[in-house]
Parts: structure tokens; sequence; C-alpha cells
């Protein structure tokens, strides 16, 4: 092999060859002649080419290349070679053998006692013994071959495979002609005026690399929406195009009273255990609550009012007073319409909330212990179940959803309640999007509501449809510590259907 040649002569090398002999048919014989790496003079390559001074063309093949290990073996030989040649004479104690191969010693014996070369001295299996004065190393051979470009047996390739010896790795390499602008030379060509160029004048006489308008630049450092902040915002102004306002929902941690109490669902309901509920230790319990209202949602719960006989047990105030992160955005709702009870005269409202709710739920792939609700209502004289459903339509329609059906369900704060279906166009099925319903009279009439005043409201997940809309099939890739920001940075764009 030639003396490795400077770089300005690798590519004079490569000009003279074409220049007399008009072709290079592989680059990396080529190489091998100039004593340098294909890596190097692939470089040079490129360049050229990119001047068209030289035509290239990919040469791909996929070959056998060793792995780390097997480069060892075809350096000193295979694991069971050794091991014959670090037997003495007299024998050897495995641990002996052990020291000298290190982590060729076990695969050696296997391999080394599959050949019937190695046995053990009869009542010692410790004491191993060669069985061959000397051996043939097959192994190492083909390795060697194989390293050398040289063609194996199929069957042999099959054997080094499967004991993960080589890997299958593709190969590209070159050959070369003249292009349309060869030269024997290339001249260098400037890229930027420099200050030396103006003083002296020869910037006259110099020839400038051209602009590559095309170049990508310095990619932008910039942020990136959240999926889920994204699909919010859209909803929130799908809301304002509706005329709704936005409740204020800064309050996490919550009573029981506002949370529960004062939507007139009982003490005793599954929803206020402990294992679907998070209570606060400190502070434990509130003691800021509207006493004159207090009474009425206590008088409404043990003996009824408005039409209704309640539910006929002994309320406690203590239970009511309890400390809770807040189980539903329902409580920023009662909240709301309680203080616009309290506004005379009474004016029709909107209000509409999306935030974070928190419930005792095992972990999986639909749920987390908190998530965002959204929740729409309407407050006005005369409202009905059709008023309920054409608000329904409409805003579930600006979010794409124009296929909806409504089922009869049970709340305790809402009668009728209807469940929202739409249909998925992905899925081919009908899917639950939502709850809905009608504000009891039990629940408004004590807050001080005008008589004829009804609600309708509705809440869904802000993470269902946002999961719909990204095609995320696992809730914890999109909220959570295990979100992935790569999924962020390339997910494109989502489009509700405004």
């Amino acid at each position: 092999m030639a003396e490795k040649s400077p770089a300005a002569d690798v590519e004079a090398a490569i000009l003279a060859h074409l220049n007399s002999m008009g072709e290079v048919p592989d680059s990396r014989s080529f190489a091998s002649s100039l004593g340098v790496s294909h890596l190097e003079l692939e470089s040079f390559i490129k360049r050229l080419s990119a001047f068209s001074i030289v035509d290239s063309t990919d040469i791909i093949k996929e070959t056998w290349v060793l792995t780390d290990e097997a480069k060892g073996y075809a350096a000193k030989g295979s694991p069971e070679a050794q091991l014959v040649a670090a037997i003495p004479p007299e024998g050897s104690s495995k641990d002996a053998l052990k020291a000298k191969l290190g982590d060729a010693f076990d695969v050696g014996m296997k391999a080394a006692a599959r050949n019937k070369w190695i046995g053990f001295e009869k009542g010692n299996k410790d004491l191993v013994l060669r069985k061959v004065e000397s051996v043939k190393d097959e192994l190492q051979e083909q390795l060697k071959r194989l390293e050398n470009g040289e063609p194996v047996p199929d069957k042999v390739i099959d054997d080094l495979k499967r004991r993960k010896l080589i890997t299958k790795e593709k190969s590209i390499w070159y050959s070369l002609k003249k292009g349309p602008e060869f030269v024997l030379k290339r001249k260098t060509l400037a890229t930027d005026v420099t200050s030396e160029h103006l003083r002296s004048g020869d910037w006259k006489d110099l020839e400038f690399k051209d602009y590559n308008y095309g170049a990508q630049g310095q990619p932008i450092a910039k942020g990136y929406v959240q999926p889920l902040m994204e699909v919010r915002e859209a909803i929130e102004y799908i809301f304002i195009m509706m005329g709704f306002t936005e409740m204020p929902t800064n309050n996490f941690v919550e009573s029981s009273f506002w949370n529960f109490d004062a939507l007139f669902q009982p003490q005793q309901h599954p929803a206020r255990d402990s294992h679907d509920t998070f209570f606060l230790k400190a502070p434990a319990a509130t003691r800021q609550l509207p006493e004159d209202y207090l009474e009425k949602v206590k008088q409404v719960h043990e003996s009824g009012g408005y039409g209704s006989k309640g539910y006929g047990y002994d309320w406690k105030r203590d239970e009511a007073e309890k400390n809770l992160l807040r189980t539903h955005t329902t409580a920023v709702s009662t909240r709301m319409l309680y203080k616009l009870a309290q506004e005379k005269p009474f004016a029709p409202k909107r209000y509409y909330s999306i935030d974070r709710v928190f419930r005792n739920e095992a972990v999986d792939r639909t749920h987390l212990a908190e998530f965002h609700q959204i929740e729409g209502l309407i407050c006005d004289y005369g409202l009905t179940l059709g008023d309920l459903i054409g608000v329904l339509e409409d805003f579930f329609s600006r979010l794409g959803m124009s296929k909806l059906r409504f089922k009869p369900a049970y709340n305790p704060y809402t009668e009728p309640s209807m469940e929202i279906f739409s249909y998925h166009d992905g899925l081919k099925k009908w899917v639950e999007v939502g709850n809905s319903g009608m504000f009891r009279p039990e629940m408004l009439l004590p807050m001080g509501l005008p008589e004829g005043v009804n609600v309708i409201a509705w809440g869904l997940s802000l993470e269902r449809p946002t999961m719909i809309l990204y095609g995320i099939d696992n809730i914890r890739d999109l909220f959570g510590p295990k979100v992935d920001f790569n999924l962020i940075k390339s997910n494109p764009l989502c489009r509700l259907g405004l």
C-alpha cells in the first residue's frame, strides 16, 4: 500500500486518474491504492460532484460484517481454540482457565466439548484435559475470509448468525466518470469579500461561489404548544363565539359543601367516599360558609321543599365542612349561580370553565387521578330540554362532531339528565363524549334564583377529544410525567371543525 496522500494530492489523484483512464470503476479499490480511507475519499467525491467536475454513481450492496466479538476471534482465534491452547499437557482447573480466557471461557468450554476436544478427569469434573494434540480453527478461518471479502458458504453464514458473530450492513461506494465541468485542477472559489480584497482590488478577478438560496437555515429556537393547551384554546374560542363568559376556576381545594351538598348530592353518596375523592388532612375543614344558604341546603336535604321530599336523613355540618380536591368544576358553577342569585334584578348568563379536577381513580390507559373538565351552562327563564339539545348540537358541531345521540341518565343534581354520544368515523362506532342535564329545583331555589329560572348544563373531559384529534390511545402519553416531547414537536397542528 502506498504512503497516505495529503488532502490536496487526493483530489489531484482523482482528477489525474479520470483524465488518463476516463473512469474509476470502484472507489473502494481506488481509496486503497491511494492509501486513504474510503470515508476520506468520499468527502472529495461529494465535493467534486457538487461542482459537476465528476459524475458519481452509487453502488449499494448489503454485506456481512464482523461484530466486535468476532473481530477479536479473527485476531486471537475462536474461544474453543483459545481454550485448548491454554490447557497444559497435565490439564488445568476451570478457575485457572477462566482467569486466562475471561469472557471467552464459557463459550469456549461448550464449543470445545461439543467438538470433543476436551474431557474431564474421572471423579474430578473441575480438571479439564486436552483430548487432542492440535486443532484446526475453522471458525477463525471463516471469519478471516469474511473479513477479507471472500465468499463463504450459506451454511457458514447461518452458523455465524446463530452465534451472533456477524451483522448485515449496507455498504455504499461509487463509480466515477468525468462531469460536464471537468477540469484537471479545480479552481478555489471565494465565498466572501474581505477587507483585504477591497484594499488590494483583487476582488475584481475573483470567482465567487454561487449562493444556495434553497439551503435550510439554522433551526429557530421556539416553543411548542402542548396538545391539551391547543385544543383547550380552540374550545375556549368556541365558547366565546357562542357568547359565554369564563368562570374563575382557581380553587383546586374546595369544601364538600360547594362540591356536593349545594348540588343536592346526599352525604351518603358513594362519590363522597375516600375511595373516590381526595380529602385534605390540613386544613381539614372550612368554616367560611354562607349561613342562611347553608340552612336552606340542610333543610332541603333533610325534609325537602320546593316540591321535593328531600332525602330524609340527618344532615351533618361536619361532613359539609370537609375540604377536598374538587372532583368536578360543577363546584365552580354552584358558586357562580349562588353569586348570580344575589344580584338584583336577575340577568340571564352563559358561563363556561375548563380546568383540572381530581378523582381517586386507578391509573390506566384512559384514566388519570387528575384531568381537565370542560363545563358550560346557561341560566335563563323558561329553558327546556329542547333548548339543551339545540345548544349541544351547536356546540359539538363546532367541534366537528355533527352526529349526536342522547341517552337518558341519572345525576343527583340534574333532572332530566342525558349522556351525549357522537359517531366516531375512525372507530366506526358511537362513543360517549359528555354528560348533560337541567339543574334540579332543589339545587337552584335555595340559592335564591327566581321561580321560572332554569339552568341547562353539560360537561366533558378535555383529554378525550384531544386524544381522538391527535390519534393518541394512551392518556399518559398526553398528560403527566411520561409525555414524549418529540410528540409535541412533531405532531401536525390539529384543526377542530370550526
